[in-house]
């Protein structure tokens, strides 16, 4: 597939609070399916940079968001039926500087399926704690 990266527009943000929601609840089984609301999108991002990934058709596959301060990847979420064909490498190569630049995230411990996407990249387990959706590890990327 070919993929577009792109700023979001205004008429994105309905589709990409959808798409946090509904891969937050498909994903975080764990978690009371309750706990999550599209107003959280808004919230949760506020602040940050966010790259949207947009399939040649212009629907939309999924996002990254990134706290720049501080190189922190807070979220990447590809809807289910285009995770598995690029739509995450591209947003990852889409950052400022990648591969020859720091970033980090964290990563719940069981979302294995996001782990090892992200080990695959050349991210590192660099820590650990705790959070309210459950025990994450602190990923890291070196620049290579």
């Amino acid at each position: 597939m070919t993929w577009t990266i792109r700023p979001p527009r205004a008429e994105d943000q309905d589709m990409l609070a959808d798409i946090y929601l509904s891969v937050r609840r498909q994903t975080f089984v764990w978690v009371d399916p309750g706990k999550f609301h599209r107003e959280d999108f808004a919230a949760h991002t506020n602040g940050e940079t966010i790259l949207v990934c947009e399939q040649a058709d212009g629907s939309l596959a999924g996002f990254l968001s990134l706290w720049p301060e501080d190189d922190f990847i807070h979220m990447l979420y590809i809807r289910p039926e285009f995770q598995r064909f690029g739509a995450g490498t591209a947003l990852l190569q889409a950052l400022p500087e990648w591969p020859r630049h720091a970033y980090r995230l964290k990563c719940l411990v069981n979302n294995r399926r996001a782990k090892a996407f992200y080990l695959s990249h050349g991210f590192q387990v660099t820590g650990n704690g705790a959070s309210p959706e459950g025990d994450y590890e602190e990923l890291s990327f070196f620049p290579v």
